[in-house]
């Protein structure tokens, strides 16, 4: 019996995801841009060539940047979330930035911290939401004012270039912390409940 209720796009191929038997999860190896469902999605798209130091990015695969313009799509079409860094330009162009009114389609941006939800390093992240309104979002987690060190004795950073840290491992620069899945996960209900409605509505 298929129980998936969500979709997650552009996960790690050891995404925590893939032990959450709510979620359909597609690595680079299954291929998003095959994805053809109609369930409510949060989307991890590749975000080096969009980011603050995209001009350093060399190996940025054929087709990669475009996989944020399709995780639009996607969450336009299904409702959900796409998850990217403060400093992408996905932002300035194609969504809107935190504190601004909603777009065309209902959708709107927050900013958060991903070190409130358990990451080892402050990873300040933009969300964009549709499917759902700012009042429906679920509670945040209170701002943790803790320093989590590591086996250095130093506190972390994701660019290792904040005095006194040391710097993420790619893995700790890309996962995402079980806190926030939770997080995603109520949103997700939400916006199925929501399309459910909407659907019974049109009946």
């Amino acid at each position: 019996m298929n129980n998936r209720k969500f979709s997650a796009l552009f996960v790690r191929a050891d995404s925590a995801y893939k032990d959450r038997h709510q979620f359909d999860c597609w690595d680079a190896e299954r291929d998003a841009t095959k994805f053809k469902g109609d369930m409510p999605v949060v989307c991890h798209p590749p975000c080096r060539a969009w980011g603050k130091l995209k001009h350093m990015a060399t190996n940025v695969r054929e087709g990669e940047k475009e996989l944020a313009l399709l995780s639009i799509d996607i969450v336009r079409k299904n409702g959900g979330i796409i998850e990217h860094p403060d400093g992408s330009d996905l932002f300035k162009k194609y969504l809107p930035n935190p504190n601004s009114l909603p777009d065309e389609f209902n959708g709107f941006t927050i900013l958060i911290d991903q070190y409130d939800f358990g990451h080892v390093a402050h990873k300040p992240t933009k969300l964009y939401f549709c499917g759902l309104t700012m009042q429906q979002l679920p509670t945040m987690p209170p701002k943790d004012e803790t320093l989590h060190y590591c086996s250095k004795g130093l506190l972390r950073s994701i660019s290792g270039k904040v005095d006194g840290t040391t710097r993420c491992t790619q893995y700790q620069r890309e996962y995402t912390p079980d806190a926030l899945i939770d997080y995603f996960e109520k949103v997700l209900t939400i916006i199925a409940e929501n399309k459910r409605r909407e659907n019974a509505k049109q009946k």
